[in-house]
């Protein structure tokens, strides 16, 4: 897949083991292949627009406030569950429909992914898993099958919104730290979406505009659950549904559409 931008400039998917990847990872692939994991890293796997920075920052605040003898590295990826991969990760993943809407503005601002043309292109484009990082579909599937298999924490978008506390004490947990109440709290209130959303090392607000143009849509957007609803035309979301039942056949997952 190539798209030519407003600017002029070629951006490129390339596929690799029949999923399409940014090119710049491509080029490094061998070296991502060869990575070698040490046994506490923690790694954090989310599909695109899931909750990757809301989970990286809750993970770096654990660390920051825990144990200094006993700090982990935390690597973040979308690394795709057929993918070879060095150690079991840390999954989060968003309701379909959200991710969709989410991953769609993200990729009309970010200028090293394809133009996502219209909704209505998009909405093809991403049920056909023609994105970066592939289906939805298989991605979540495929960690929701392997996180009894292995140690995995596997953590929903909507859930760390609901009760943010109780998600979080989840990852101290599973990290093996022990943080007293306050802390927790403190870390509660300074992950929340107000907060990221003011935060430059979250908002990525120093990051150039040729690279992510936030005046077409900012990086930390609304941070919502149901926002697929002002997107959705009735016919769309009905072959969604019809979609997803096909897709997701067989599997437990179960995700909240709405809080």
């Amino acid at each position: 897949m190539a798209v030519t931008t407003e600017l002029g400039k070629q951006t490129q998917l390339t596929e690799v083991a029949g999923i399409l990847l940014q090119t710049a990872t491509v080029g490094n692939w061998s070296q991502i292949q060869n990575f070698e994991a040490k046994p506490d890293d923690l790694l954090i796997c989310t599909y695109p627009k899931s909750g990757t920075t809301w989970i990286q920052e809750i993970v770096d605040l654990i660390e920051q406030n825990g144990d200094v003898e006993k700090c982990q590295r935390a690597l973040i990826q979308h690394r795709h569950p057929f993918i070879e991969w060095a150690r079991p990760p840390q999954p989060s993943a968003r309701n379909a429909k959200d991710c969709m809407v989410s991953y769609y503005h993200f990729q009309r601002m970010n200028q090293m992914l394809p133009d996502p043309g219209t909704w209505d292109d998009y909405f093809e484009t991403f049920i056909s898993g023609k994105v970066g990082w592939g289906s939805w579909f298989d991605h979540v599937k495929g960690w929701w099958e392997m996180k009894d298999r292995y140690q995995i924490l596997f953590l929903f978008y909507e859930d760390i919104k609901k009760d943010p506390k109780h998600e979080i004490q989840k990852v101290i947990q599973f990290m093996g730290k022990n943080l007293d109440e306050t802390v927790l709290d403190k870390i509660v209130q300074e992950t929340s979406f107000e907060k990221m959303k003011e935060n430059p090392m979250t908002n990525r607000s120093t990051i150039p505009k040729s690279i992510l143009d936030q005046s077409i849509s900012p990086f930390m957007r609304k941070g919502t659950v149901g926002d697929w609803k002002n997107h959705f035309t009735v016919a769309q979301n009905e072959r969604f549904d019809e979609i997803y039942r096909k897709k997701m056949e067989g599997t437990s997952i179960n995700f909240c559409m709405e809080l």
